[in-house]
């Protein structure tokens, strides 16, 4: 059975008529080519597939597309800017060498973009804690560590500017 709704994608209003058991996921990868959104488990364990709702951070894998009507999806692709220029969080990843397959990393930079929202000064422990439900093969983590604590404090010293 197929459903219209209307949601917000990377900035852009769509309508979409979609089946009542479709995934964010796939409605985002398969249907609208935001390729970003990987689907590694499809049980909401890796991180992989996690993209920006309204904000906050979800498995997009687990998550149905009927469920997002009326909200404002964020994918990585949504972070591009001017003549593709890397976001900030982006380029934290990038400087701090936390990108080796890339799988999870765009997971890693939206959960990243998310703690920069939120404006706190987390601890290296509570970075940690709040990046683990993202599994990553390559990187060891320490990489990624660096990178969401220096996008952290970039997007706090921009708030305190």
């Amino acid at each position: 059975m197929l459903k219209i709704i209307k949601l917000e994608v990377n900035g852009a209003a769509l309508e979409l008529a979609v089946d009542l058991r479709e995934s964010l996921a796939d409605t985002l990868r398969n249907r609208l080519g935001l390729t970003s959104v990987k689907k590694g488990c499809e049980a909401g364990e890796c991180g992989a597939c996690t993209v920006l709702l309204d904000g906050k951070t979800v498995n997009s894998c687990i998550y149905l597309t009927l469920w997002a009507e009326g909200r404002s999806v964020l994918t990585v692709e949504g972070l591009r800017g001017n003549h593709g220029a890397l976001h900030p969080v982006q380029q934290a990843f990038v400087d701090e060498a936390a990108i080796q397959c890339g799988f999870c990393t765009p997971g890693l930079v939206l959960t990243a973009l998310e703690l920069v929202g939120e404006g706190v000064a987390y601890s290296r422990e509570e970075l940690r804690q709040r990046i683990s439900g993202h599994l990553c093969r390559c990187t060891g983590y320490e990489n990624i560590v660096n990178a969401v604590e220096r996008a952290v404090a970039g997007g706090l010293k921009q708030k305190r500017n």
